[in-house]
């Protein structure tokens, strides 16, 4: 199979910056997908923060892949205005970063009501779509649960009706949808940019890339041939709770994948995927 450039969370594998370059140069990982940094939420960063950040990143010669930012992650009642404030904040941030794309969602709507929140959610969409227009900055629609394009269909729907957004695939969050990934995939792969690496069980425990049901293998076989380039892994794996107890002699049995620390963790999600390239 193709070998494809490698992005990821490295914030899961610990919140300072110089644990995530770490992990990601150890792994051989050359691609940021930025979230967390430090105690700070990429959005929350300063201007000056985000140009120190550049230089520590270019230093350990690590790029930004994309803002793996929480826009469009708040509720369809809950006041617009500063959110707007802060996606016109991020795209500041891109830039300095060096960052091509933002990772975005499309509002949380009442369990249910998601068709009636259609209007509301598409006027805010048009106001990110609005204020980004010109910078260079690519918006990217990831399904997420809870969101109107939480289901294959309403991603479809947002993406037929803004050309200026493409769609980030995640098929766990399809899979927690109820939704086929393939049939997912089918709909909406002339809009796709890029997709996350993180597979679910049927009980809806995460697991590493290959032993849930998404279709992993099959779904970077679809990649690969509509010329796919970049795979952000997105580990959201457990960490084992009863380490102190094993410590302390306690029979405290480790579950299946579930792993002593975060890097621990980080570094099972990368070998999985790195297996099924192989």
């Amino acid at each position: 199979m193709k070998q494809f450039t490698l992005a990821a969370f490295a914030d899961e594998a610990g919140s300072e910056i110089r644990e995530q370059v770490d992990a990601l140069r150890t792994n051989g990982v050359p691609y940021l997908e930025v979230r967390g940094v430090g105690d700070k939420n990429i959005t929350a960063l300063t201007e000056a923060e985000a140009k120190q950040l550049r230089t520590q990143l270019d230093d350990a010669g690590i790029s930004v892949w994309s803002i793996g930012s929480p826009l469009g992650k708040i509720s369809v009642g809950d006041e617009f205005a500063p959110h707007l404030d802060v996606f016109k904040h991020t795209l500041e941030l891109a830039r300095i970063l060096g960052a091509e794309k933002i990772r975005m969602f499309s509002f949380f709507c009442p369990k249910g009501e998601a068709q009636f929140c259609r209007d509301i959610v598409f006027e805010r969409l048009y106001q990110f779509c609005a204020a980004a227009q010109g910078s260079g900055i690519l918006l990217c629609h990831e399904n997420e649960k809870g969101i109107y394009g939480d289901t294959a269909d309403r991603c479809l729907d947002v993406l037929q009706n803004f050309p200026s957004i493409k769609a980030v695939y995640d098929p766990a969050n399809f899979l927690q949808c109820g939704e086929d990934t393939l049939r997912a995939w089918d709909l909406l792969e002339p809009y796709l940019c890029y997709m996350h690496i993180k597979d679910v069980q049927a009980d809806g425990k995460v697991v590493p890339a290959g032993k849930g049901l998404g279709r992993i293998p099959e779904l970077l076989c679809r990649y690969e041939k509509i010329g796919g380039q970049v795979l952000t892994l997105e580990p959201h794996l457990s960490v084992f709770k009863g380490l102190e107890s094993l410590e302390n002699g306690e029979k405290t049995k480790i579950g299946e994948f579930e792993y002593p620390s975060q890097r621990a963790a980080f570094d099972a999600a990368v070998d999985a995927l790195k297996g099924l390239l192989a």
